[in-house]
């Protein structure tokens, strides 16, 4: 059959002739021989990969794609949306126009239970159940450290204690670090208590002793994301008294270590509903009054601490809250101190009782490396309390040295301020967590 050769467009193509008035018909072609080439460039043209489907070439390689649903995609075979970009040079895209008008971005929504089975590497989307994006990074689901997190609450709540005498007693702090005066009556009164968020805006206090002594309980206290404390719940976990707790997993909390007349090594975890989980033994070396902070977004750590003497130490926790094994030589030994998250993904540890009490504290980078020890930020006092407030900053209030009414705000840089005196009543045995997404 006679064939026809075509130069339209300066390019060329062989196939059949058909009859007068009729259109001859061009082969499929490839990605590295297109069906439709150039004369002067036979690597570059068109081809059809697939029914339906158009296929740009350049240099024998496929670059642009248009699908049977006409979607078109740029470094991408299978095209997912109208326009899919892939590629190296995406975060590149220059628009020049004097009358573009910015399109609306409108992420995919899910709760934790109903999150893609199968996801991509670095999905995005909105978690209802969370209030926060969120994104896939091949193994986790991580909170935007931008948005809300374990370190991203805007309020804080301190709690119980003792004068000489425990006392059922809280003290909420505003998202811009104000501590507001006493309410009392919020369950049993205890000191040496633990508490820390969970399910990313509410708080949980937990354990602690009933009596000036050492009456060890095993209890908590659920806090809403309005800071009401909620009656006790009893039975959880071993009593005993001076645990820390932090949360972790973006959404959950663990309890550690303590007192029941002997120091424990012992965690429960808290479920991202505020239940609390039995006993986990042998986490690392038993003491009593370490602190503990989230750090990094999802995981957290537990430091220093008392056993028949006082102990630089700490335990990385990871975000799917195994605690790790002991890490020594990080700063001033010592115990009774407080931690608290703060520049969304670090903590801070600070003040405490080494030979004496001391003024001094040690950042916590967002990948759980603790600094060395800086000192004179504040008064020196040990059994007080921190937590996150501000989305970004932290708060440490009140302690023994003796009893002191007194708060250190820290900045989002991990800066502490000088004291402020007289915000509620002075004691110490104190606990705080942070809670609320909202000022």
């Amino acid at each position: 059959m006679p064939t026809k050769q075509s130069n339209f467009l300066s390019a060329t193509y062989t196939g059949p002739q058909g009859p007068q008035g009729t259109s001859s018909i061009m082969s499929d072609g490839t990605a590295e021989a297109p069906g439709f080439p150039f004369t002067a460039n036979t690597a570059t043209g068109f081809y059809r990969p697939a029914a339906n489907t158009f296929g740009f070439v350049t240099a024998s390689a496929e670059r642009v794609r248009i699908d049977s649903s006409g979607r078109l995609g740029i470094g991408v075979t299978s095209p997912t949306s109208n326009l899919h970009v892939i590629g190296a040079n995406v975060a590149n895209i220059i628009l020049t126009s004097a009358t573009i008008t910015a399109p609306t971005l409108t992420l995919a929504t899910w709760t934790t239970a109903t999150r893609p089975a199968s996801p991509t590497n670095y999905q995005v989307g909105f978690n209802t159940s969370l209030n926060a994006k969120e994104i896939w990074d091949g193994t986790y689901w991580r909170l935007d450290p931008t948005g809300p997190g374990q370190n991203n609450t805007q309020r804080a709540i301190f709690g119980y204690g003792s004068t000489g005498s425990v006392v059922s007693m809280t003290n909420q702090v505003s998202a811009a670090g104000v501590v507001a005066a006493d309410t009392t009556g919020v369950g049993t009164a205890r000191h040496s208590s633990a508490a820390t968020g969970y399910g990313t805006d509410k708080a949980i206090f937990g354990y602690g002793s009933t009596c000036a002594g050492s009456c060890a309980t095993s209890m908590t206290n659920l806090v809403t994301n309005a800071g009401v404390v909620g009656s006790d719940v009893t039975g959880v976990g071993t009593a005993r008294f001076g645990p820390a707790a932090a949360g972790y997993g973006t959404d959950k909390a663990i309890f550690g270590y303590g007192s029941t007349g002997s120091v424990v090594s012992m965690t429960n975890q808290v479920s991202a509903a505020g239940v609390v989980a039995a006993d986990t033994t042998g986490v690392g070396t038993a003491r009593h009054y370490p602190a503990a902070a989230s750090y990094g977004t999802d995981k957290a750590i537990f430091g220093y601490g008392g056993t028949s003497s006082k102990v630089s130490m700490t335990n990385l926790v990871t975000n799917q809250g195994v605690v790790g094994s002991d890490v020594t030589g990080v700063g001033t030994a010592r115990e009774a101190l407080a931690a608290a998250g703060y520049g969304t993904d670090k903590a801070i540890f600070g003040y405490g009782l080494s030979s004496s009490y001391v003024s001094l504290t040690n950042l916590v980078t967002n990948q759980g490396v603790v600094g060395s020890d800086v000192t004179g930020v504040g008064t020196a006092r040990g059994y007080l309390a921190a937590a996150s407030y501000g989305t970004d900053k932290a708060i440490f209030g009140y302690g023994a040295n003796p009893n002191v009414s007194m708060t250190n705000l820290v900045t989002n840089t991990g800066v502490v301020g000088s004291d402020v005196t007289g915000v509620g009543t002075a004691r110490n045995g104190i606990a705080a967590a942070g809670f609320s997404l909202t000022a």
